[in-house]
Parts: C-alpha cells; structure tokens; sequence
C-alpha cells in the first residue's frame, strides 16, 4: 500500500523561510511525477510544484515561482518543498501526490495523496 507522509509544517513570520518534506512507503522513482499541492480554507485546492522521475523537470505555479524549490532524492524515496520569502497568502494545507503515468499540474491526475502539513504565516 503506498503512503505519503508530509512532515516540516509550522508556523512562520513573513519572509522566513521552511522545508517540507514527503517521505513514500515505495519508491520515488516509480512514480512519474511527484507534486505538491495546497489548500487554503475556503479554497479549492491548488497546485504549486511537480518534479519528473528523473529531478530534471519541474514546473511551478506562478505564485510561488523564484521563492520555491521542488526537489527528490529517489534513493531516500523522499519529496522536498523549500520554501523562502514566505507571504501570508502561501498560509494553507500542503499536500504531496505522486502520478504514475504523467507529469502535469492537475489534483485528478495524481493517484496517491499524503495527509496535509499546515503552513501558517503570519504578517
């Protein structure tokens, strides 16, 4: 059974900085894709980032563009979210998937979702 765990939430001043990170029960590399997602309440929820199977490809939302960084350390079967210059608005629930036919920014196509890390920062 696969499972993906976030770890690295908490509580930040604006401007600062965190590190998620998603540790799968399976191996990385036999995910196509790995991503990250986030929630805000009331919100539906958004992509951020994507990596490819090999760590060559990333795509980023537009938000969070220049301050995030995707990467994956398929020998630790592990997913990284680095976050800096954090903005209230980046406050939310976030949430890694892995897809494992196709590198894209949609929720419905990933296939399986961790349980949530909350990020809360404050102005």
């Amino acid at each position: 059974q696969v499972q993906l765990v976030e770890s690295g939430g908490g509580s930040v001043q604006a401007g600062g900085s965190l590190t998620l990170s998603c540790a799968a029960s399976v191996r990385t590399g036999s995910f196509y894709a790995m991503g990250w997602f986030r929630q805000a309440p009331s919100k539906e929820r958004e992509f951020v980032a994507t990596i490819s199977q090999s760590g060559l490809s990333k795509y980023y939302a537009d938000s969070v563009k220049g301050r995030f960084t995707i990467s994956r350390d398929n020998a630790e079967n592990t997913v990284y979210l680095q976050m800096r210059s954090l903005k209230p608005e980046d406050t939310a629930v976030y949430y890694c998937a892995g897809d494992r036919q196709r590198f894209g920014v949609r929720p419905d196509y990933y296939d399986y979702w961790g349980q949530g890390t909350q990020v809360t920062v404050s102005s």
